[in-house]
């Protein structure tokens, strides 16, 4: 009889929280020095505070606080040691079989790395988001698409040659890289069928067609102010015949004097709802419960999650952005899944599209690339 195949566990052990952090040094000069590894940027902070003493406490953010008060939200969430996690791996290896382990963003990829070097037999990682080189560092990756685009001979002219190994990716995508079209994220079929009945009584009475505008903001690849604040607000004014509802959201990185336009355009129209950032996050239950888009364009997690709903979604601003964020926009518009916010819409009209589904496609491949080994995702209920 076959021995059956060994399992991964999502969370195997007691003594270690199943969701970890990364996370860098705040304050003071280290502002400057994010561009280091997260390994060498604690090694140079714990050097800057030994010869000059801990400034950091000195300095002030946005709203006066010291930044090393301020509160992130994951302060009940451990720090991730990644010896620790290799040895937890080794551990549990031969009752639990491999551990698998998730990293996401830039600043997780050494410490994901190390974890494959202290325990090559014992883990399967996944690294989301493109770590630039030595690839064969994970045993997958997970990125999207225009992440390769600073590869195309179009693009390279654009990087002095110098740049090219800090910002392009080494070598094309291997085996073990999975693209994708846009950002993974939460908002899948069952997140949306609960938000939709955790926003009924508040959005499901509302007239329809119920358009939900997002104001995200701008960045160093996309870039706008005022300018296309007021360009939004005059372009919605002239769509509000078709509407039966509007609501407006920001993010907080939406500059005041954005937000500050168009919240003085619409705030006594009797369409218009502006979240103002008080209470329950709505998020989730707009994706649920619009019945169409207008998103800026500067922002790839809030167009992919829109574009993973079938509905229509309009892009304001995809002309202001650049390099690998234009290539985004690109791609979106050739697979039909946005249009250009004009002004000259009936938001009742709509169009049908292959909606994205990059987060259910990459856990597919991450199922499959564990399944040719002979294994399978248990998930622990400790």
């Amino acid at each position: 009889m076959a021995s059956p195949a060994p399992r991964i566990s999502v969370s195997v052990w007691s003594e270690l929280s199943a969701f970890q952090r990364v996370m860098r040094p705040r304050g003071g000069t280290n502002a400057w020095l994010r561009w280091l590894p997260v390994s060498v940027h604690k090694k140079l902070d714990s050097f800057i505070k030994q010869v000059f003493g801990d400034s950091s406490r000195k300095v002030e953010g946005k709203n006066g606080m010291p930044l090393m008060t301020k509160k992130t939200g994951l302060s009940d969430i451990l720090e991730a040691d990644a010896k620790q996690i290799a040895k937890v791996a080794r551990e549990t290896f031969d009752m639990d079989g491999p551990l698998l382990v998730i990293a996401s963003g830039r600043d997780t990829i050494s410490v994901a790395s190390s974890i494959k070097r202290f325990a090559p037999e014992n883990v399967f990682v996944v690294q989301i988001q493109h770590p630039r080189s030595w690839l064969d560092r994970f045993d997958l990756v997970i990125t999207p698409r225009h992440d390769y685009y600073p590869l195309t001979p179009h693009a390279r002219q654009q990087i002095p040659w110098l740049l090219r190994p800090w910002i392009t990716p080494c070598e094309p995508p291997g085996k073990n890289v999975v693209l994708t079209v846009g950002a993974l994220h939460q908002a899948d079929v069952a997140a949306l069928r609960s938000a939709a009945s955790a926003w009924h009584n508040e959005l499901a009475s509302l007239p329809k067609p119920l358009l939900v505008v997002n104001v995200g903001g701008p960045s160093s690849n996309c870039r706008y102010g005022i300018d296309l604040a007021k360009q939004l607000a005059s372009m919605l004014q002239n769509v509000l015949w078709s509407c039966g509802s509007v609501r407006i959201s920001f993010s907080r990185r939406t500059p005041e004097k954005v937000s500050k336009i168009l919240v003085e355009e619409f705030r006594t129209h009797p369409k218009v709802y502006i979240w103002d950032g008080e209470g329950p996050n709505p998020h989730l239950g707009h994706l649920a419960w619009a019945d169409a888009f207008v998103i800026t364009a500067d922002s790839v997690s809030m167009l992919s999650e829109a574009c993973s709903t079938g509905k229509p979604v309009y892009v304001i601003g995809n002309d202001r952005c650049t390099w690998k964020f234009a290539d985004f926009q690109n791609s979106l518009a050739e697979r039909g899944v946005v249009r250009p916010f004009t002004g000259k819409e009936d938001i009742s009209e709509s169009w049908s599209y292959s909606s994205l589904n990059d987060t259910a496609e990459a856990a597919n491949r991450v199922n499959s690339a564990l399944a040719a080994r002979g294994w399978r995702i248990l998930t622990s209920t400790k």
